[in-house]
């Protein structure tokens, strides 16, 4: 039996439940709030053969911060999943976003350090399957 996604509006029902949950003092400065577009985002890394999917970042600019989560790029990644690993994928992501905030108010950018080593992994899996492909 395939589960049916959740559509956006439950996606959306979803994280407003999950912000619930976090403290106030978290939400400091984050004034654009948190957004859910209903698009799929690739990665600009992304290759054909192992798509990469933005599910979230966070943008800081001089208009600005927000949290801004792909509905899209979920279902592509998480398609005939229950509704409680779905649950725990968005939260994830949330939390994901809120350091990449958090870090950004102190001047840390650790996170982008972890991302940009995790998108090295990332490219080294494509380089070793194309190897053993013999491309």
């Amino acid at each position: 039996m395939s589960l049916s996604f959740p559509t956006i509006d439950e996606v959306h029902d979803m994280l407003d439940t999950i912000a619930e949950g976090i403290p106030q003092a978290i939400f400091k400065e984050l004034n654009k709030g948190i957004v859910l577009l209903p698009q799929v985002k690739l990665h600009p890394e992304s290759d054909p053969s192992q798509v990469l999917y933005i599910l979230g970042e966070y943008t800081s600019n001089r208009t600005g911060r927000q949290i801004v989560l792909y509905y899209g790029s979920f279902r592509q990644s998480f398609p005939g999943r229950s509704r409680e690993r779905l649950y725990k994928e968005l939260k994830n992501t949330l939390y994901h976003e809120f350091v990449h905030h958090l870090e950004g108010l102190a001047g840390d950018y650790d996170l982008e350090v972890e991302d940009r080593i995790s998108l090295e992994r990332y490219k080294q899996r494509l380089r070793s399957a194309q190897e053993s492909k013999g491309e």
